[in-house]
């Protein structure tokens, strides 16, 4: 397994987001997911990091540092995902573990995010990851389909 920073514009990274959108697709009305596009993936403030299987490109996530006047920095997680042949491997943690490490080096002390209701598995990762539920923060709207949660990063 190799983790590393990769393009949101290459070629892998948009089969696999194309994969996530689709996926994403087949679970919630158009409206509800926050999708990322790659051109806001690729910019300065986002770290989009890859992980690898052999020459597979098996997941993908992202965190952008957000810095709005109402709140202290953040980061949020964005894109988690892993491709289906891939799950089970604990591919989603360590991707979540080296975001995390990224937003501590910075100085970030939150990390925030949105993830739907159906995706138990999820849910299931960021809670045993020690991220709690909270209200709708930034630019989202509350929404039944959404959960959003929040951890405090100890530095």
């Amino acid at each position: 397994m190799q983790i590393q920073a990769l393009d949101p514009q290459s070629q892998a990274a948009l089969s696999l987001l194309a994969q996530s959108d689709a996926y994403m697709s087949t679970l919630y009305p158009p409206e509800s997911p926050h999708l990322e596009s790659p051109q806001a993936l690729a910019q300065p403030q986002v770290l989009f990091l890859g992980v690898w299987l052999a020459e597979w490109l098996a997941g993908c996530g992202a965190v952008k540092v957000v810095k709005d006047d109402a709140d202290e920095p953040y980061g949020e997680i964005q894109r988690m995902f892993v491709h289906p042949q891939f799950r089970g491997r604990g591919l989603s943690k360590v991707l979540m573990e080296q975001l995390e490490a990224h937003l501590r080096a910075k100085g970030i002390p939150l990390v925030r995010l949105e993830t739907g209701v159906h995706q138990a598995e999820a849910l299931a990762l960021y809670e045993g990851l020690g991220y709690d539920r909270r209200e709708p923060f930034g630019p989202y709207a509350s929404d039944p389909l959404l959960v959003f949660m929040e951890k405090r990063l100890n530095n």
